[in-house]
């Protein structure tokens, strides 16, 4: 069985091998992928991208160097329309390569394509949510091959509260925010460091990799155009370059939402320019809408937080319908349910959030210091039953185990689509880049075409606090006796015994 093969797009291939200093991200892609015997392809149809560079000097350097490289081939006789038919539609030569790679991908001589290229990602996420997790940032790359193959050093990323006043200036995460914004080191002394403003950060390796400043406003002081009281503001919301992608970013966002949901705010907002495609993308998949335009030309994208019970809305999924509204979500009648029991070691893999419950709580005003991860998730199993209904509910059972909880409901999920992988390369492709497995476990489960595995993608919605113990699931009648050894239905009245559980800031 061989290793992933990744396929990286020319932005990438010009970051690993541009006269200037290889930034620390790419050379960790180059790095991991050698040390693992996971290939690096280019494709032919970059190259034709480097031969329509206008710097001569610079188009003969990267033809030379792209040798280094094996290249993908161009499949004979695909042509224009029959990409655009997969894949949208071509307008420009840089689309057409960005089609040729997707299909690549698709006819599987890849298993993961490797672009900073936000257009590419949100092309790839228009095919299937599936499809869209096999594109990845080079940050998410290096993630995922950390993850698989160096899981026993792998350490969930932390979100810590932190007063202004107690992060260093001379972190390098401030450098671009100097670049972007003319007068940065004046705010942050006089409005963030005097008054001691509370942020949110994510350290790694004693440096900042992500930082969140926050602010509360009210109607009459603030900037947001839509109605409420309880305004959140987020001043700063900034990923260091080499750990930009997705992962980081949703987990930052994942701590605004759930703490402005649980503190009653009406509104989040923060203002963002134009080019910065990645976080824009987030924001809108997660229902934040670019409102105006203030006068430093920045956009403006605020989100409502609504409390009361979210309704089904016709011709809206009911799983686009949770993610437009996260953390809120639809229940009760027309909602399907399921109990998913989880083994201890996979549940401590999802959910390592809830590895240490002895820690402050998730929306504690004084702080939320315990591990976490991303919003969007993959759950392997090989339960006989079949989910359909994409935004049904799903509460994950974590069974007898060493550490609290044990056999009690701890979590709830949004449904997105389940699928069936046939062998551990497949398998691999399907987990794709929200995959938190390591290589050894993906093989033990040995999918094969007579035995596949269940890949579950959902969207971390809520854990319960505190969690539904076995006793109390027997008295509500959720479970009859015995606790499930496989995924089982739930009846409307079952559904809302676990979810009365919950303090999940809305009603249900």
């Amino acid at each position: 069985m061989s290793a992933p093969r990744f396929l990286i797009d020319t932005n990438v291939f010009i970051g690993l091998e541009d006269h200037a200093e290889v930034a620390p991200h790419f050379a960790s892609l180059q790095q991991l992928a050698g040390r693992h015997g996971v290939e690096i392809f280019v494709h032919e149809a970059a190259i034709d991208d480097i031969r329509r560079d206008k710097d001569e000097a610079r188009r003969r350097v990267s033809l030379s160097k792209i040798n280094k490289f094996p290249v993908v081939k161009k499949m004979a006789g695909i042509g224009q329309v029959e990409l655009e038919a997969s894949f949208g539609r071509i307008r420009r030569p840089n689309d057409l390569v960005d089609a040729t790679l997707l299909h690549a991908l698709e006819i599987g001589v890849a298993d993961f394509l490797v672009t900073e290229d936000q257009g590419l990602h949100e092309r790839a996420e228009r095919i299937s949510s599936t499809f869209g997790a096999r594109v990845l940032y080079v940050a998410d790359a290096v993630s995922f091959l950390r993850t698989t193959y160096e899981a026993v050093a792998v350490v969930f990323p932390a979100v810590l509260e932190m007063e202004a006043n107690t992060i260093s200036q001379n972190d390098p995460i401030f450098l671009s925010l100097r670049d972007d914004y003319p007068g940065f080191d004046d705010w942050w002394r006089e409005k963030c460091v005097k008054p001691m403003r509370k942020c949110w950060v994510v350290m790694d390796e004693g440096q900042v990799a992500g930082l969140i400043v926050r602010k509360d406003e009210r109607q009459g002081d603030t900037d947001a155009t839509l109605p409420g009281e309880k305004i959140l503001k987020i001043c700063t919301f900034k990923v260091r370059a080499e750990s930009r992608g997705v992962k980081l970013g949703e987990l930052l966002l994942k701590q605004v939402l759930w703490y402005a949901q649980s503190n009653n705010h009406d509104v989040v907002y923060l203002t963002t320019y134009s080019g910065q495609q990645t976080l824009m993308a987030l924001l809108e998949y997660y229902g934040f809408r670019h409102t105006r335009d203030n006068e430093n030309g920045e956009r403006v994208y605020e989100k409502a937080i609504g409390r009361d019970r979210l309704l089904p809305v016709p011709e809206t999924s009911l799983f686009d319908l949770a993610r437009q509204n996260y953390p809120r979500f639809a229940t009760g009648d027309g909602v399907a349910a399921y109990a998913i029991p989880i083994q201890e070691e996979f549940h401590e893999i999802l959910f390592p959030e809830l590895v240490n419950r002895n820690q402050l709580s998730l929306f504690s005003d004084t702080g939320f210091q315990r591990p976490g991860n991303t919003i969007r998730k993959v759950y392997l199993c090989r339960a006989p039953a079949h989910i359909s209904q994409p935004g049904a509910l799903l509460f994950f059972y974590k069974g007898k185990s060493g550490a609290q909880p044990s056999q009690a409901i701890t979590t709830v999920g949004v449904f997105e689509e389940m699928k069936l992988a046939h062998s551990t390369e497949e398998l691999r492709r399907l987990a794709g880049g929200r995959s938190v497995y390591s290589d050894a476990q993906l093989r033990n489960l040995a999918a094969s075409q007579g035995r596949p595995v269940k890949v579950i993608n959902f969207l971390l919605a809520a854990h319960l606090e505190p969690p539904m113990s076995l006793a109390a699931l027997k008295t509500c009648s959720v479970f009859a006796g015995h606790p499930p050894q496989s995924i089982k239905n739930l009846l409307p009245p079952q559904q809302l015994s676990v979810l009365r559980q919950g303090a999940f800031g809305f009603a249900v």
